[in-house]
Formats: structure tokens, sequence, C-alpha cells
């Protein structure tokens, strides 16, 4: 090739060689001539690499086969046709005469530097018919990464094939680990499509910055489960061991002793409750300021929010209600008061104390363990040199029992939860010129920001207007987000349109899932036809056999920086993926 041989060249000659490249190509798209030695192996999905030289320098483009065509023209002559169909074959031209075409899409080229390294580039010519292709193994790549060895993470293998396919989770902050700013993700996939353990991967390899802060906010309780030991599948993730192994802190914060903090809450989450339907006043405007009114009333009264839970606190709102002029407020009519009176008269408030303690004890802050949103959000984001943690916070009803607790209420915490990490990313990048460096999860994205809402439900709405504004707002601050979701056609698309990386699973091959998705590849024709032949991964005859594929667009490896989609198989055991990222530490514990 005109220079010194390389020892990425030693490991190219001794690769497999798979074909060579044919016409008519194209810079964005290469016709392969398969060699007849590998026309009987698996081709598609695997990972090649030709060399070429640009600009009198040795060049390398690796891309996946995405497509095999066979071709006889003999077979295609109408006569011969004829003659086939009455003898089943022709021995002169039936197979002996096939030829095998593939396409190839680059994805990465590297430029062998003076100094020995490799730096981008880009494919700005076709080099010529009968170039070889070779086949891309684990050796030849870390060869060609080995500058970025300890920045590559693995999640699995090339699609169908052996290679581990490197991909890079950086930082959000400056520095040779970070990527100067936030990005934020999406997964998008069928229930069992393996969309849930990779977001556990993900996070993984975000922790292993000591100072990136990372925050789950978990409406199922599935991650907090992984962080206690607890199995949530088949798919055994130690989570807990290898965020000790990293030197990564973490907490857990459940519905139980997560301590809400605004009075505005307590209006919305009473509102929510049985407390004023019993007492005649249905959901409606009336029982919207009833709710105010009597929370106004408190405040003056200097009533505590974290002491609303105590009798003392009950009998003074009782107290309240049986004011006539607090009455004549959201009721103005003499009969609707009088209505109201009676059931006052006649309920006995040891049972409505029940209902009010019930949503009380929200607010109340020496449950064991407590916490408030601000406090939790402030030892999450701290800035003390220290090594930041994992916070997940679990809204799963399994954890309120006891409490009143439904998706309305889940959904005015999530609020309050995104309203502080909002003020708090605005306040380091503005106050203290710094970037937050954090990365948040949210699960179940689909349900938190729909395409349709109802527009009646206030606390839906305002979640989904809240997420929609932290996807554009946020990223300047250096607070990413990571959004999971079992459709792609239904999570709005002011977010969709916000997210720098995806990961496609299974379950987005059909109508207008399938569509969504062709808008966001573009007219990759070849790349969404090798994306439909991924099968569910529940179809296998058992769990060691199950394949979890995915597509994944944007800066998310050093393959994928001329922007192809690229196709992995995550790994299917917890083993494989401690071992292929040096946890051994963690693999031992489990």
């Amino acid at each position: 090739m005109g220079q010194d041989r390389s020892d990425l060249d030693q490991l190219v000659d001794q690769s497999e060689r798979l074909g060579v490249i044919g016409s008519p190509s194209s810079t964005s798209q290469l016709a392969l001539d398969i060699l007849g030695s590998a026309v009987t192996r698996k081709l598609v999905g695997e990972l090649a690499l030709f060399r070429f030289m640009q600009d009198s320098s040795p060049h390398y483009a690796l891309g996946q086969i995405t497509e095999v065509q066979l071709r006889n023209v003999w077979h295609e002559d109408p006569t011969m046709r004829s003659l086939i169909r009455q003898r089943g074959r022709v021995d002169a031209v039936s197979e002996r005469q096939d030829t095998h075409l593939g396409n190839m899409s680059v994805s990465a080229v590297f430029r062998r530097g003076n100094a020995g390294g490799y730096e981008p580039s880009i494919l700005g010519t076709v080099p010529s018919t009968g170039t070889s292709i070779h086949l891309v193994n684990d050796e030849i790549l870390e060869e060609l990464l080995r500058p970025y060895a300890a920045q590559v993470f693995y999640l699995g293998h090339v699609y169908g094939s052996t290679p581990k396919l490197p991909l890079w989770f950086k930082h959000f902050d400056r520095g040779p680990d970070g990527a100067g700013e936030a990005y934020h993700l999406g997964i998008f996939g069928k229930t069992g499509s393996g969309k849930s353990v990779l977001a556990k991967m993900i996070l993984l390899a975000y922790a292993r910055y000591p100072w990136m802060a990372l925050l789950v906010i978990d409406p199922q309780g599935e991650f907090t489960k992984d962080l206690q030991g607890r199995p949530t599948g088949e798919f055994a993730l130690p989570m807990r061991e290898v965020l000790h192994h990293l030197g990564k802190p973490f907490s857990i914060i459940t519905v139980r002793n997560l301590v809400l903090d605004r009075w505005e809450l307590f209006e919305q989450i009473l509102y929510e409750s049985p407390f004023f339907e019993r007492l005649t006043i249905p959901k409606s405007e009336n029982r919207d300021i009833a709710c105010r009114v009597l929370a106004e009333r408190l405040r003056k009264a200097e009533v505590r929010l974290k002491d609303l839970s105590t009798w003392e606190s009950f009998h003074r709102a009782w107290k309240l209600l049986q004011d006539q002029r607090v009455q004549q407020v959201f009721y103005r009519t003499d009969e609707s008061r009088a209505r109201f009176n009676d059931a006052l008269t006649s309920a006995d408030p040891r049972e409505f104390f029940e209902y009010w303690r019930s949503v009380a004890e929200l607010f109340r802050e020496d449950r064991e363990g407590a916490q408030t949103v601000e406090r939790a959000l402030g030892w999450l984001l701290r800035q003390d040199g220290r090594s930041r943690p994992v916070l997940v916070v679990d809204l799963s009803k399994e954890q309120a029992e006891g409490l009143f607790w439904n998706d309305r209420i889940q959904a005015l915490v999530i609020r309050r939860l995104l309203d502080g990490l909002n003020q708090s990313a605005e306040y380091y990048y503005r106050q203290l010129e710094r970037s937050l460096n954090a990365l948040v999860l949210i699960d179940e994205a689909h349900r938190l920001a729909p395409r349709e809402l109802d527009k009646n439900d206030d606390a839906a709405t305002a979640v989904r207007a809240a997420l929609i504004d932290a996807a554009r707002t946020t990223r300047k601050y250096g607070l990413g987000w990571l959004f999971i979701s079992q459709t792609l056609s239904s999570l709005h698309p002011e977010i969709v349109q916000q997210l720098r990386i995806f990961f496609f699973g299974f379950g987005l091959g059909l109508g207008q899932e399938f569509q969504a998705l062709r808008q966001l590849v573009g007219s990759s024709g070849p790349a969404l036809d090798l994306y439909q032949t991924f099968r569910d991964p529940h179809s296998a005859f058992d769990a060691r056999s199950r394949q979890y594929s995915f597509m994944t667009t944007g800066p998310v490896s050093p393959l994928s920086f001329a922007g192809s989609p690229l196709f992995f198989n995550a790994f299917n055991s917890a083993q494989a993926f401690l071992h292929a990222n040096g946890l051994y530490v963690a693999a031992r514990r489990t």
C-alpha cells in the first residue's frame, strides 16, 4: 500500500476474505461480489473491512453487510426456464453459474496517521473493483481502537456474528472521556424485546464515571428490585455488586420515604382522594376551590405541611370546613351549603381522619429514612468532590401500601421531581457556570409523554409539558435523558426529535411503528430490511438461545460516525456482559 505494513495490515491479511468490491458501487452503498468460498456462510449482518488508498494515505473502511442476492443469468433466460421446469436443474449452469451479490453500508473510515495511530476520515472515493473485503474479528477491532480502549464499552455482539460491537458512552462534561454536552437517548421495543436490560447495562456504562450523577425514575419498581437483588427476569444483572465494584454510591427512595414538600401538591392529591367525595363534593370546580381554600386557611393558621398527618391538624381543617364563610367560597347557593352541612354533621370524623391521613402521610418528615424531594436531589447533584451517586426513585404501587396512591398522584410526584431537576440544572449552569453532568432515566416514557392525551387530565398534561421542555432545554445544562418506551409512534414527537442516540429493539416492524421508524432512519432501505429480520426473542426454544437484537443510530460507537445504523445482539447472560467489560470482581460476587 505504499507504506510499511502495520500490525493492523497483518491482522487483516490473516482474516477471512469474503469477497471483492463489485459494480456499480458508490460512496454510500458498495456492491460486493461474494467469493465462492464464502457463499455457504452467513453473511448478512457481518462486520466487514476493506483497505484503500486516499490522499496518499492508507485507509480502512468498516461496515455491515445488509443484503445478499443470488443471480444466475442463465436461469433467467425463458428457454432455460422451460428446460429447468422439466428437469429441475441443468448441471451445466445450475449452481455453477450462480453469482452472489452483496450490499455493504460503510459506517466508519479510519486513516493511518504518521505516528502509527488511526484517526477518523471519510469515504471520499470508491476503491477499484476487486478490492478485497475481509471479515472483521475482535483482534482487528482492538488494534484499530487501541487508543480508545478505556472508553469502549460492550453491550453485545455484532448482529448474527461473533465480534463484540464497540460502543462508547461518554459523560456530559469536558475532558478526554467527556462529550462536552449532554445527549438524549431513546430505547424502543415491545415488551420482552430486552429494552429494560439494555437500559440497565447503559446505566452501568455511565456509572463508570465518578463525577456523573444518575437518576432513575422507576414507575414500575423494576430497577429497585435489581438493586435490591430481587430477580426481575431470567437475565439477573447484579447491579448492586457492579456499583460497589465501581465505587459508585447508590440509594433507593420509595413512595414510603419520599417526602412531598409543596402545598400545591397537597391540594392536588387531596382533590384526588375520597375525602371531599364523601362530603358530597364531586370532582368539579367546586372541589378544586375547596381544596385550595382549605390549604390557604391552614397555611395562614401556620400549620406546617409535615404536621398535616396529626389529629390536631385534621381537627383544625374539620373546623374550617364547618365555617360558613369558608363554605360560601366553594358553594354559593344555600341549598348546596345545606347539603354539605348535612353530610358534615352526620359524618364520623374518625373515618374521615383516615382519608385525610392517607394523603397527609406523603408530607410527613419523621418517617423512617424520610427525605424531601429537594434534599434527595441535593444529595444526588452534590459537588463536594466525592463520587456522585445513583438515585432510584421507586414510585410503584407496590411501595404505596397504606397511602393514597394512583397514576395521577404518581404523575404529580414525577412533575415535582422534574421541576426540581430543571431548577437545579439552571442554577448550576447560570450561577456556578458548571455542567450538571447528570443523566435521568425515565421508564415507561410513552405513558408519561404520549402523543395523544386527555385534555382534562391536568396532571398528565403537566408532566408531558415538563418532559418536552426538559428535552428541549436541559441539554446545554449538561442534563441528559434516557427514555424507555414500548412504542415509537405514541411517544410525543417533540421528544423524539430531540433524541440523539436511538436503540430499536424487536417489535417496530409493522404499521405506524414502522412508519415512524422509517422517518427516523431515513430512506436506508437495506438497513430497514435488515431490521425486519429481527425475530421475537421469546420465539427461541430456551432462554440460552434467545437473541435480543437492536439497531442503533447516533454517535454511540467509534464505528458509526458516518451516521449509518449499526446492528447488534445484546448479551443474553450477565456473565458475558460482566466479562466483556472487565467487571471481574462483580462477576465473582454473583
